[in-house]
C-alpha cells in the first residue's frame, strides 16, 4: 500500500510565545525602510536596531536581561546615519558588525558582561561603499572574513583583521542587491537583485558561476539562500503578487526543482534555514505567522510543515544559532520577534516523551571555531565548518580580544625603497619598522579602554556615595 502521509519527525513541530516576563519590554525598534531583519542573535546577546535621533543606534542586551529596558540603557551609537543591518561574527560571540546609511561598515568588540556605558568607538571602521550599506554577512568558515553589499550595487569583501578591502564585485549587478548569502564551506556566494535575477558567484575568481534570470516575475523584493547539498532555495512574487518558495540546482538553473504558492500577501518572505535538520522558516515582514517547510531528496522536495500563528505582526525578526538552544526540551529552532515596543522570543519544539538527549534531532552542528584563517581563504582554501556535539549542552569558550593590525602604508613604501637599494638588508628593516607598530598600537588602545572603565567606575561609585548619603540621612 502506498503511504498517504509522509512520515518525518518533524511534522509535529509546534511554536510558543515565551510567558511576558520573558520578553524584553519598552524597545523603540527602528521604522527605517529596509527590508532586513533588524534583529541578530547569539547564545550569549539579543541585538535589536532601534529609532536613535541624529544618528544610527541599535541595543545589544544578555539574554537573561528581560522586562521592561530602561531609556537610559547604553547603546551602539557610532553611526551617524541609521543602522539597517547588523550580523553577529559566528566564530566570537562578543564581535558584531553593522551597515548604516552613512556608507560605513563598523566592527563592535561588545564587553563579556554586555554594555555598561553606551559605545560610541567601534573596533574597525570599513570604508569603501558609496552609498548606503544595507548588507552585512561574516564568512561562516574562515575568521574575520566580512561581507558588505551597498546601495552602490557593489558587494565587497573585508579582512577584518587588517582592516582591508580585499575582494571588490562591482560590475555584477545591475540594480539593487536585496541580499547575499553563502553557501557551507563559504565558497560561494548566492545573490538575488532587483533585476529579478539570482546569481552564484564564486567571489575569488570574481566570476558569476550560474544564473537565472526572473527567478520570480513579481516586481517585489526576494531572497536567495544556500542549502546544505550546494541547492538554492529563493522566495519571491509571481506575476499576480502571489509568494512564492522556489528550489533550484546550481548545476541547471533553466527551470527550478519546485516551485510552492503560499498567498497573496505583500510582506517579504525572510527565509531562516537550519542546515542541520534541513528545515526552513519562512517570516513575511508584516506578517503575524511563520510558515515551516522541510528540504528531502525525494519530489516534491519541498513539503509543508506547519504555520504558527500569533496576533501582533512582525516588524523583523531574530534567529537563534543552533548552540544557543535548550536540548533538555527538544527546542530546535528560538525566533525573537520584533513587535513595535518590544522583542518576543518564540520557542519551536518537537514533541517527544523522553527526557535523555534525542541524537536525531541535534547531529553534530557548527561550532564557534573558525576552520581557516582570513588570509588562508583569500589565498584559496577552503573548509567545511568545525562541528561540534549538544550532547551535554553548548559550553561558551572564551573569547579571544578582536585585534586589527592596519597595514602601515608608510613601512610599505619605505620597504619597497629598501628592497630597491639593498635586497640584502630588506627584512631586518621591515620588522623593524613595523614590530613596534603593531605592539605599540595594542598597548595605547589597552591604556585607552582602561581609562575609559575606570572613568565609568569611578562616576558609578560616586552615584552609590550619594544614595548611601541620602539613606544615612
Amino acid at each position: 500500500m502506498k503511504r498517504v502521509v509522509r512520515q518525518s519527525k518533524f511534522r509535529h513541530v509546534f511554536g510558543q510565545v515565551v510567558k511576558n516576563d520573558q520578553c524584553y519590554d519598552d524597545i523603540r525598534v527602528s521604522r527605517v525602510t529596509w527590508d532586513s531583519a533588524f534583529c541578530a542573535v547569539n547564545p550569549k546577546f539579543v541585538a535589536i536596531i532601534i529609532e536613535a535621533s541624529g544618528g544610527g543606534a541599535f541595543l545589544v542586551l544578555p539574554l537573561h536581561k528581560t522586562g521592561r529596558i530602561d531609556k537610559s540603557y547604553p547603546t551602539v551609537c557610532g553611526h551617524t546615519g541609521p543602522v539597517l543591518d547588523i550580523d553577529w561574527c559566528p566564530h566570537n560571540d562578543q564581535v558584531i558588525a553593522s551597515g548604516s546609511e552613512d556608507c560605513t561598515v563598523m566592527v563592535w568588540q561588545i564587553p563579556e558582561n554586555g554594555l555598561i556605558t553606551s559605545m560610541s568607538e567601534p573596533v574597525v571602521v570599513l570604508e569603501g561603499h558609496s552609498k548606503r550599506v544595507g548588507i552585512i554577512t561574516w564568512h561562516p568558515t574562515a575568521r574575520n572574513v566580512l561581507l558588505s553589499a551597498g546601495c552602490d550595487n557593489q558587494i565587497i569583501i573585508w579582512n577584518v583583521g587588517t582592516g582591508e578591502a580585499m575582494i571588490s564585485l562591482e560590475d555584477m549587478h545591475p540594480d539593487v542587491i536585496y541580499n547575499v548569502s553563502w553557501n557551507r564551506n563559504g565558497s560561494l556566494i548566492c545573490t538575488s537583485c532587483k533585476d529579478k535575477a539570482v546569481r552564484v558567484i564564486d567571489p575569488r575568481k570574481e566570476t558569476i558561476v550560474a544564473e537565472k534570470e526572473k527567478a520570480h516575475e513579481g516586481a517585489r523584493p526576494m531572497r536567495a539562500i544556500f542549502l546544505a547539498d550546494g541547492n538554492v532555495l529563493t522566495t519571491g512574487f509571481s506575476r499576480m503578487s502571489e509568494r512564492q518558495l522556489a528550489l533550484w540546482n546550481v548545476q541547471n538553473m533553466e527551470e527550478p526543482m519546485t516551485v510552492n504558492e503560499m498567498d497573496t500577501s505583500n510582506g517579504v518572505l525572510l527565509p531562516f534555514y537550519d542546515p542541520d535538520t534541513n528545515v526552513v522558516y519562512l517570516c513575511g515582514k508584516g506578517d503575524s505567522s511563520i510558515r515551516y517547510f522541510e528540504i528531502t531528496d525525494e519530489a516534491p522536495y519541498v513539503h509543508f510543515l506547519n504555520t504558527f500563528s500569533s496576533k501582533e505582526p512582525q516588524r523583523g525578526m531574530g534567529y537563534m544559532p543552533k548552540r544557543g538552544l535548550d536540548v533538555n526540551k527538544c527546542e530546535i529552532a528560538r525566533f525573537y520577534k520584533l513587535h513595535e515596543r518590544k522583542c518576543e522570543p518564540i520557542v519551536m519544539t518537537v514533541p517527544r516523551k523522553s527526557d535523555l538527549f534525542q541524537e536525531d534531532l541535534y547531529p553534530n552542528t557548527a561550532g564557534p571555531d573558525p576552520a581557516l584563517e582570513a588570509e588562508e581563504w583569500f589565498e584559496g582554501k577552503n573548509g567545511d565548518p568545525i562541528l561540534i556535539s549538544l550532547k551535554d549542552g553548548y559550553v561558551p569558550v572564551k573569547n579571544r580580544e578582536l585585534k586589527v593590525c592596519k597595514r602601515n602604508l608608510w613601512d610599505q613604501k619605505v620597504a619597497k625603497n629598501t628592497e630597491n637599494s639593498s635586497p640584502a638588508n630588506k627584512p631586518a628593516c621591515e620588522a623593524q619598522s613595523t614590530k613596534p607598530e603593531i605592539d605599540m598600537q595594542a598597548v595605547l588602545k589597552e591604556v585607552e579602554s582602561l581609562k575609559d572603565l575606570v572613568s565609568s567606575q569611578e562616576k558609578r561609585i560616586l552615584k552609590l556615595e550619594e544614595q548611601i548619603s541620602k539613606i544615612a540621612i
